[in-house]
C-alpha cells in the first residue's frame, strides 16, 4: 500500500503520532531517583542480553535532537511518559526542580514544533523506595501516585493536550507481580491481584487529581487488549480461553468503563482483584474522555501447562510453568521479531468486541501503541530498509482507521520513535522508526520513518 493510498483511507482529523516511554529511552539515571527496574535489571537474570536502561537512548541529554526528528517526521502528536522517579525521586515528598524543568523544556519544544503533547503519567517506572515497600501490591501506592500526579498536573496542565494515567496495568500486574518476567518479580498471584486492583484505584485517583487541579487537557487510560480464542472446541480450551480473556482484558477494562468486576471470575487469587473497599469501584469508574487501546497480537489459548519454551509474548520464567494454560502459535500468520503474529485482520475483531461489551459506555478510542520489532539489517552505509515494518504499519493503520459500528477511533500512535530498552528483551528487539547506535547514540531514520513521513504529508495533498 503506497503512502497516498493509505492516506486516502484515513478519515478527516484522524490523529497520527508516535509513542515512547521515559524509562525506555531517557537514560540520565544519575539525574533521577532510582526505579524498581534499575534494581531488577541489575539483579535479575531475566533481561535477555543482560543490559539495563541507565543510558538507554540518552533522550534526557538529546531531547532537542529527538524533537527535531519528530518535526521532520511531521507527526500530529507525540506520546511520551513522565518519569515518576525523575519528578519525585523517592515517590513521595517535594518535586525535583531539575526533573520538572526537563519536561518543561520538552513540552515547550513540542509546542514550538506544532506537535500535540500526550503525556503518560506512569509507564512502569515505579520509584525504588515504593517497590521495596511492596509496590502496587500495597494500597498506599495508589495514593502516593495521586500525589505525584497532582504535582505533574499543576506543572504541566496548561500545555498537555491528552493525559494517560496508567500504561497497560494488565502487563505490570501479570508480568511483574504474578509471572516474574518484569520488575518487581514477586511471582505471587495474590500480589498480582492486589496490584491489578491498586493500579486501577490509582488511575481513578489520578483522574480526580487532574480534574481538581484542574488541567485543560483530556484524560484517559491505556490498556493492552488482545482478542482471545480457544485453541480447539474442547471445553477445557474454551474454559481456559475464557479465563485468559477475563484476566487479560476485562479485569482491567470493566471497572473503568462499567464500574464493576467482570462476570465469572474464577479462583480466590482472581477474586482478590476487587478487595473489600466498596468505594473503590466508584473511584475506578471516574469518567474518561478517551480510552487508549494497545493492540499487538491475538491470543490462542489451550488448557494445560506451558511447554518449557513457551511463556508469554514478553518472556519466560519458572512461574509460567505452573500456569494451567498456554498460548499457542498462529501458523496462518507471519511473525514479527518477537514472534508475535502479524495479524491486522484482528483489529476490527477487537473493536467489535469492545463495542459489544461496553456499548454506549465506550469513549472514543485512540490506539496509543501499535508497532512491530523486526531483525533490522543495516546496510554498509548504516541505512535500514525495514520493508516488513512498513507493511505491518500500513495494514494495521488501515484497519484501525476503517469504520466499525459503535466505535469512534480518533487516532493511531506508532510504537516507537526510537529503538529502545525493550524491558525483559533488553536491546534485542527493535521497534523504532529511527535506529540508535548503542555506542555512539547516533540516530539514523529507517525506511519506515521516510514512509510514515510520506503518509503524513500525503494527507495534505
Amino acid at each position: 500500500m503506497t503512502p497516498d493510498e493509505l492516506a486516502a483511507k484515513l478519515p478527516p482529523g484522524f490523529l497520527l503520532g508516535v509513542s515512547t516511554s521515559a524509562y525506555q529511552i531517557e537514560g540520565g539515571a544519575d539525574e533521577r531517583g532510582p526505579a524498581g527496574w534499575d534494581h531488577f535489571a541489575a539483579e535479575s537474570t531475566t533481561i535477555l542480553d543482560g543490559s539495563n536502561a541507565l543510558v538507554a537512548a540518552d533522550h534526557y541529554h538529546r531531547m532537542p535532537e529527538d524533537v527535531a526528528l519528530l518535526k521532520d517526521l511531521g507527526v500530529d502528536a507525540y506520546r511520551f511518559s513522565i518519569s515518576w522517579p525523575r519528578v519525585q525521586p523517592t515517590g513521595s515528598g517535594s518535586a525535583s526542580a531539575k526533573g520538572l524543568a526537563f519536561y518543561d523544556r520538552l513540552l515547550d519544544e513540542l509546542l514550538d514544533a506544532g506537535i500535540r503533547p500526550m503525556a503518560t503519567l506512569f509507564h512502569w517506572d515505579t520509584p525504588l523506595e515504593i517497590d521495596e515497600a511492596g509496590g502496587w501490591a500495597k494500597r498506599d501506592t495508589a495514593y502516593r501516585f495521586a500525589d505525584y500526579v497532582r504535582i505533574a498536573g499543576e506543572a504541566f496542565g496548561d500545555r498537555v493536550a491528552d493525559w494517560v494515567t496508567v500504561n497497560e496495568p494488565a502487563t505490570l500486574a501479570l508480568e511483574g507481580y504474578t509471572l516474574d518476567v518484569h520488575s518487581p518479580a514477586t511471582a505471587l498471584w495474590v500480589a498480582g491481584a492486589r496490584a491489578a486492583h491498586h493500579l486501577l484505584l490509582g488511575h481513578g485517583l489520578a483522574v480526580r487529581a487532574l480534574r481538581e487541579v484542574p488541567v485543560t487537557g483530556r484524560i484517559g487510560i491505556s490498556n493492552a487488549h488482545t482478542p482471545v480464542f480457544p485453541a480447539s472446541s474442547r471445553w477445557r480450551d474454551r474454559f481456559a480461553a475464557r479465563n485468559f480473556d477475563i484476566l487479560s482484558n476485562r479485569v482491567f477494562a470493566d471497572p473503568v468503563l462499567l464500574g464493576k468486576r467482570p462476570p465469572g471470575l474464577v479462583g480466590l487469587a482472581v477474586r482478590l482483584a476487587a478487595l473489600p473497599h466498596w468505594g473503590d469501584r466508584k473511584i475506578m469508574a471516574e469518567p474518561v474522555d478517551f480510552y487508549g487501546v494497545q493492540y499487538y497480537f491475538p491470543s490462542k489459548v489451550a488448557a494445560g501447562p506451558p511447554h518449557v519454551k513457551v511463556g508469554t509474548h514478553d518472556g519466560h520464567s519458572k512461574a509460567m510453568l505452573d500456569l494451567p494454560l498456554r498460548l499457542e502459535p498462529w501458523p496462518e500468520y507471519g511473525v514479527t521479531g518477537f514472534g508475535w503474529p502479524d495479524s491486522p485482520d484482528q483489529v476490527p475483531v477487537l473493536l467489535h468486541r469492545l463495542a459489544e461489551r461496553y456499548g454506549s459506555r465506550l469513549p472514543p478510542i485512540i490506539f496509543t501503541e501499535g508497532g512491530a520489532s523486526f531483525p533490522d539489517h543495516p546496510e554498509r552505509s548504516g541505512a535500514v530498509d525495514d520493508v516488513q515494518r512498513i507493511e505491518y504499519l500500513g495494514t494495521h493503520l488501515a484497519e484501525a482507521a476503517a469504520a466499525v459500528p459503535g466505535v469512534e477511533v480518533e487516532g493511531y500512535f506508532v510504537w516507537s520513535l526510537l529503538d529502545n530498552f525493550e524491558w525483559a528483551a533488553g536491546y534485542t528487539q527493535k521497534f523504532g522508526l529511527v535506529s540508535v547506535d548503542p555506542e555512539t547514540q547516533e540516530r539514523r531514520p529507517k525506511a519506515s520513518f521516510d514512509w510514515y513521513r510520506e503518509v503524513l504529508s500525503a494527507r495534505k495533498r
